[in-house]
């Protein structure tokens, strides 16, 4: 079978996260988004787990599921439908800050968990080094490789994942703490890693340019800090809907079907730059200004492209003979927010989404599957030209830099204006 999962998300016991991540709502928006599994986040946290252990129940091995009256409740099961309801791994996202080789390294990890004893050994073990009470993301004063080394004691079938491996501040191959190899972070334990999570700002061909990356399955998930967030990036499994299933498609390649991604340019570290003066920078430009900002003359932030082309052995449009498909695509809420000319988070966008997905089904499905000609007729000629442009990748990038996200455009404002003059833009009157 093929579904999507969602593996790195957080809960409200993280720091920066809405309210409402808790499992009622993660499950209905990954409903909504067309998700088959998603991760719970935050495992380590005392009062989540609680949650955890009270709400959902045992599913498919390795898997949960919200309690039936919670699913009929939330609406997270259509028609009561047990196939679509959403499925939950045990994971968590651990932040490591230590000093390795005179410098001060920080980094984050994707941990996947099999079953609740396996969690208890984790937090036990953890519990000894950190505080996991004060956030749902802890932070340790632990080595990478000592982390991984705890994790398989915890379950042989455990899984660690380097998380969003550019982010320049905190990921194994940061420019600002981090490493220049996976294998110099986890060294001897190096051979347990099957797969890397490659981020926002960066897609699958700007992996490929490293030739010691080939070894590991990339994945994309979306960090999500809010519900609404889930699914802008994630994998694609062919096999069946187990956790092991999943951890044997990743290890051998076997039943996995690669990544939905962001454009990279999106992403808010792909380019250099300095926020505060609003400065932009290709790697080029970088380089001739020996690391300083064109403004103030302070050090920029490195970007994730920066940093690609710093490590690369392989030339831009290289890579290995074998590669995992991938999609890059815009969430659905800034598409329509292009169309009608309002913001991504308005009453008018969620109104306009809600309408689409009852009409032709989950996001994920309407924005790479759906047939544009049903588009067309349920909602505008516009929508489905929108669509059509995404997936050739006919799209405008103004990259992101320094924290600050990009923005991928569809059409030009002339192009919207003209079709605003010429009457409704969809088909149906919100």
């Amino acid at each position: 079978m093929r579904f999507y999962a969602d593996l790195h998300v957080h809960s409200k016991y993280s720091r920066a996260t809405s309210r409402d991540c808790d499992l009622e709502h993660l499950a209905l928006w990954a409903r909504r988004k067309g998700l088959a599994v998603v991760g719970t986040g935050d495992i380590t946290h005392p009062v989540w787990r609680q949650e955890i252990t009270d709400q959902l129940v045992p599913a498919e091995p390795g898997l949960w599921r919200l309690r039936p009256e919670l699913e009929v409740a939330t609406g997270a099961t259509p028609d009561g439908a047990d196939a679509a309801s959403t499925r939950f791994m045990l994971t968590v996202e651990i932040s490591t800050i230590y000093k390795f080789g005179a410098r001060t390294r920080k980094v984050h990890h994707l941990i996947c968990l099999p079953d609740l004893t396996a969690v208890q050994r984790l937090v036990d073990a953890l519990g000894r080094i950190g505080n996991l009470n004060a956030d749902g993301r802890p932070i340790l004063g632990l080595d990478s490789r000592d982390l991984l080394e705890i994790v398989l004691t915890s379950s042989p079938d455990a899984m660690l994942i380097p998380a969003h491996i550019w982010t320049p501040w905190f990921s194994v191959l940061g420019s600002k703490s981090g490493f220049d190899s996976i294998a110099e972070c986890y060294r001897d334990l190096t051979g347990h890693i099957v797969a890397v999570e490659t981020g926002l700002s960066s897609d699958p061909p700007m992996n490929w340019r490293l030739s010691a990356l080939d070894r590991y399955r990339l994945v994309s998930n979306s960090d999500a800090h809010s519900p609404p967030k889930l699914g802008r990036e994630c994998c694609v499994f062919e096999c069946e809907r187990d956790y092991f299933a999943l951890r044997r498609a990743l290890a051998s390649g076997v039943g996995y079907g690669g990544t939905i991604e962001f454009f990279p340019e999106q992403g808010k570290y792909h380019l250099d730059g300095h926020r505060a003066c609003n400065a932009r920078l290709e790697p080029a430009a970088t380089r001739q200004l020996d690391g300083r900002c064109p403004v103030c003359g302070k050090p920029v932030t490195v970007g994730v492209l920066h940093r690609v082309e710093l490590l690369a052995d392989r030339p831009d449009g290289a890579g290995p003979s074998r590669r995992a498909p991938f999609r890059s695509l815009i969430p659905l809420s800034e598409v329509l927010a292009e169309i009608a000319g309002v913001g991504a988070g308005s009453v008018r966008v969620e109104q306009l989404y809600q309408r689409l997905i009852a009409r032709l089904g989950p996001e994920l499905h309407l924005l790479e599957r759906a047939d544009l000609d049903e588009v067309q007729r349920a909602a505008s000629p516009l929508l489905a030209e929108a669509l059509r442009r995404m997936r050739r990748g006919q799209v405008t990038r103004e990259a992101g830099y320094d924290g600050e996200y990009g923005v991928i455009r569809l059409f030009q404002p002339a192009e919207l204006a003209a079709e605003r003059k010429g009457g409704p833009l969809f088909a149906w009157n919100v």
